[in-house]
């Protein structure tokens, strides 16, 4: 894999992740959530995988950029 898609995937894996957060977080918000028996665990088991998603996806993002400085600081 190289450091091209590497960092296509982690960014990809951001955005993936921020808009499940944003579905989630609608759901919670939502009118049907704020009745007295709603069950909003599952959103909020979602949003933490969702969490987890977006912080790992930067990982590979910071990791990408690290071995693209040093390819180039091995060729210059």
């Amino acid at each position: 894999m190289s450091t091209i898609s590497a960092y296509q995937a982690g960014l990809a894996g951001i955005q993936s992740g921020i808009q499940g957060l944003n579905n989630n977080a609608a759901k919670i918000a939502s009118t049907e959530s704020l009745q007295f028996d709603a069950d909003i665990s599952q959103p909020m088991i979602h949003m933490i995988s969702n969490k987890h998603q977006v912080q790992a996806s930067a990982k590979v993002i910071e990791t990408s950029n690290e071995m693209l400085g040093t390819i180039l600081d091995i060729k210059a």
